[in-house]
């Protein structure tokens, strides 16, 4: 139906549309008319139209005018070069002595002294290839003077005379003030420099210290001439010289050092390392920024170790190699405090002597992993027998390092240097953290490095748990996680060493059980020794079980104790970090016990129960309710094995334990809420016990079951009918239908068969009818009362 306003109000409604609609025309008229303006004045002619030609834009050139400039002359200089090259190496014999001379000789001058001409002019890139090409022009002399005339002589070295004859001839050409503008002759002498003294090595005694003492003083020279020039081509060039000529001797005199067969050979190396050494310091002392000094001093600090550390190699056995390594490392932290040195070479190398400390601990690693892991092993072999020493007890499977005897004082030199030496505001107290590591790692390896008896090394295992524990005492966080982090691999690793003895297990996890309990008074690190605790009293538990010979279903009786002291414990730690640490640890617990008592039924159901009984104390804390629900399952589940264990097959012995309680619950739930939904309260308490016995019922040959479970479903659905409640209402009814169907089937089946065979057919055909005339009769009825509306509207 259409509803119309008051004729008033319509009117309103109307004028307020035509204010709308007048100011909407106003604003389109107004946006026409300026439309129109600016296209009349688009369409007139501009006066300075006519009186300018049309712009042309030019196509922009791809290539710069002095690109194309140098490309031609580095073309030019090439190709010029390549036909000198041709003319040496193939007309050179078509001519005699003379002309060889004349040609080579005037070409030469001429090409040399053409740029003078050029630069006075102003043509210096064409003077700087021109130069390139005389420059070209004096190595093919070179060769041309050895092929023509002195063939007899050593190639290598004429080589290395040549090479610095052109060097020294390159150098006084660019130097010449009529020339001194040209940037090629210069870096060309240097590079040509670099060849002289190794050609000259290789020429007279090519041995391999010889060769690497060339390299290193070409790289001197080179630094020098760093040291020496300004920026420019000059000093790329000598930078690249000084790296690439003293990388190569640097390699070289190290593999000298490390191959050497006595104290001569490992002398002479140590010797070209330490002349390495020099020119990089030379060269961090001249050095034009901090960068280059810092890791110059870096890499003279490295050197001088690995030259030292060479030569007492020679001369010692191989335990005491790294000792003496670390000795001259640790000695270059004097050079550190010389006020003399720049600050960026001190701290050179200060880098270099951590660098050697940190190589050093490295090589102790091994050593510490045999003592930590090796133990492990006795979990294949528990209670076979207390080893002789500690050494033996670490080494079940795994072999003990070679030269392991130094590993000590290797962490310990490196402990003192880090307490010592060490004295920044900020990196003092890493350090000494990191002291306190190695010490305990020094501590941690020397009862099997010393081999003293096996009962003396569970003592000292204890005691560093123990003083660990004891130092979690300080405030400073940092320290206080170094000494608990400590303290637990400390343990572990002492329980890992006991398993080879029943007493030694017995009497260390007793001992460990009480230093981390004593020590989760301290609430910084309750939330971990705690938990500590409570696995070490299990493993005790364990333990005394299996020294007793109990078996594994009657130990976990005594595991069950720890759960149940944890649950206990938990109430007085309050708002405590460790509270929660200490209930997860304790649940977990409480599942080993289940699984050491899963071989005996009986056990489980009692161990089960326990853990129930546990559960539900827990629950009973205002904050622990849902705790309730785990005690349920856990006493539902005790209940379960018990019957399995008395071999009861009946489903109704395990559905009822655990329908009336779900009722009971469900019961409450209504009292306290009336509105909850039945399906919520009862529904899950009436299915458990309904669904399997129906089950069980159509299977059952025998009347008694289906009796009972009919009567039953009687008395719910009657229920669930007085108190208007639809869970019992319809599980009730649905299940006493299905029993009824069950027990009344065989009578069904002989009347089915007593009737003809069309009787069923005309049934189902008289039942579709009825539902299409009901159908039919609901659809005329519809719209009956849609007419009926129609009329009114």
């Amino acid at each position: 139906m259409t509803h119309l306003p008051p004729p008033a109000e319509e009117l309103r409604l109307l004028d307020n549309e035509l204010r709308q609609l007048d100011a909407r025309r106003a604003q389109l008229l107004t946006r026409r008319a300026w439309l129109v303006a600016a296209l009349q004045q688009t369409r007139q002619p501009r006066p300075w139209a006519s009186s300018q030609p049309p712009v042309t834009v030019s196509p922009r050139p791809e290539t710069a005018a002095p690109s194309v400039q140098n490309v031609l002359l580095v073309l030019g200089g090439v190709l010029l070069t390549l036909a000198a090259a041709v003319f040496t190496l193939v007309s050179w014999g078509q001519m005699g002595i003379a002309g060889r001379a004349l040609v080579l000789g005037a070409v030469t001058l001429a090409t040399l002294a053409a740029p003078v001409a050029l630069l006075k002019r102003g043509l210096r890139s064409t003077a700087e290839s021109v130069a390139g090409l005389g420059l070209a022009l004096t190595v093919l002399d070179a060769y041309a003077l050895h092929a023509a005339a002195l063939s007899g002589t050593d190639g290598t070295g004429y080589a290395a005379a040549a090479s610095a004859v052109l060097a020294a001839t390159w150098s006084a050409y660019g130097l010449l003030p009529v020339t001194s503008a040209l940037r090629l002759p210069l870096p060309s002498a240097l590079a040509a420099a670099q060849f002289p003294l190794l050609l000259s090595a290789l020429a007279a005694d090519p041995s391999p210290y010889t060769i690497t003492a060339a390299l290193l003083v070409t790289a001197g020279l080179d630094a020098v001439a760093v040291a020496r020039s300004a920026a420019g081509a000059v000093r790329i060039t000598a930078v690249v010289g000084a790296y690439g000529m003293g990388g190569w001797g640097v390699l070289g005199a190290g593999w000298l050092s490390l191959t050497a067969g006595g104290p001569g050979e490992a002398s002479r190396a140590g010797a070209l390392l330490l002349l390495a050494a020099a020119i990089a310091l030379g060269a961090a002392w001249r050095g034009p920024g901090v960068g280059h000094a810092l890791g110059l001093a870096l890499t003279a600090g490295l050197l001088v170790v690995v030259a030292l550390g060479g030569v007492a190699r020679s001369g010692l056995p191989s335990e005491w190699v790294v000792p003496a390594h670390l000795a001259v490392g640790v000695a270059l932290l004097a050079a550190v405090g010389a006020g003399r040195l720049p600050d960026a070479m001190r701290t050179g190398f200060a880098w270099a002597s951590g660098s050697v400390q940190a190589l050093a601990v490295l090589w102790t690693l091994p050593v510490v992993a045999v003592v930590l892991l090796g133990p492990a092993g006795w979990l294949g072999q528990l209670w076979s027998g207390a080893p002789s020493d500690a050494r033996t007890a670490v080494l079940v499977e795994a072999p003990w390092p070679a030269d392991a005897v130094a590993a000590p004082v290797v962490l310990v030199g490196v402990a003192a240097v880090l307490a010592l030496a060490v004295r920044g505001q900020v990196w003092r107290p890493r350090a000494r953290l990191g002291a306190l590591g190695l010490l305990w790692a020094t501590a941690l390896i020397l009862p099997a490095v010393l081999e003293i008896p096996y009962a003396a090394g569970l003592l000292v295992l204890g005691v560093m748990t123990a003083a660990a524990l004891f130092a979690c005492r300080v405030t400073v966080s940092a320290a206080q996680v170094t000494a608990l982090v400590l303290a637990l691999v400390t343990a572990v690793g002492l329980t890992l060493v006991s398993l080879a003895s029943q007493p030694a297990t017995l009497v260390v996890l007793s001992g460990l059980t009480v230093l981390f309990a004593a020590a989760s008074w301290r609430a910084g690190v309750a939330p971990f020794t705690a938990p500590a605790a409570l696995v070490y009293a299990a493993a005790l538990a364990s333990a005394s079980g299996a020294a007793a010979d109990w078996p594994a279903a009657r130990t976990a009786l005594l595991v069950l104790l720890v759960p149940a002291a944890a649950a206990l414990l938990a109430p007085r730690l309050g708002a405590s970090r460790a509270t929660v640490p200490v209930e997860a640890v304790g649940a977990a617990l409480g599942l080993f016990a289940v699984a050491l008592a899963v071989t005996d039924p009986a056990m489980l159901a009692l161990v089960l129960a326990l853990c129930g009984v546990i559960a539900a104390g827990t629950a009973l804390r205002a904050e622990r309710r849902a705790v309730g629900y785990a005690a349920t399952a856990l006493f539902v589940l005790a209940a379960w094995v018990r019957l399995a264990a008395w071999d009861v097959g009946t489903p109704e012995a395990y559905t009822l334990p655990v329908t009336l309680p779900a009722l009971l619950v469900g019961a409450l739930r209504r009292r306290r809420d009336p509105q909850a939904s039945s399906w919520t309260a009862y529904g899950p308490g009436l299915a458990a016990t309904l669904v399997p016995s129906l089950v069980a019922a159509w299977a059952d040959p025998l009347w008694t079951r289906p009796l009972l479970l009919g009567v039953a479903a009687l008395l719910v659905t009657l229920l669930g009918a007085r108190h208007h409640l639809g869970a019992p209402l319809v599980l009730g009814g649905s299940v006493l239908a299905l029993v009824t169907l069950h027990e009344l089937a065989p009578y069904v089946v002989q009347v089915t068969g007593a009737l003809p065979r069309w009787a069923p057919p005309a049934l189902a055909g008289l039942l579709l009818l009825a539902l299409g005339a009901t159908y039919e009769q609901r659809i005329r009825d519809v719209r009956r009362v849609r007419e009926v509306l129609e009329r009114l509207n």
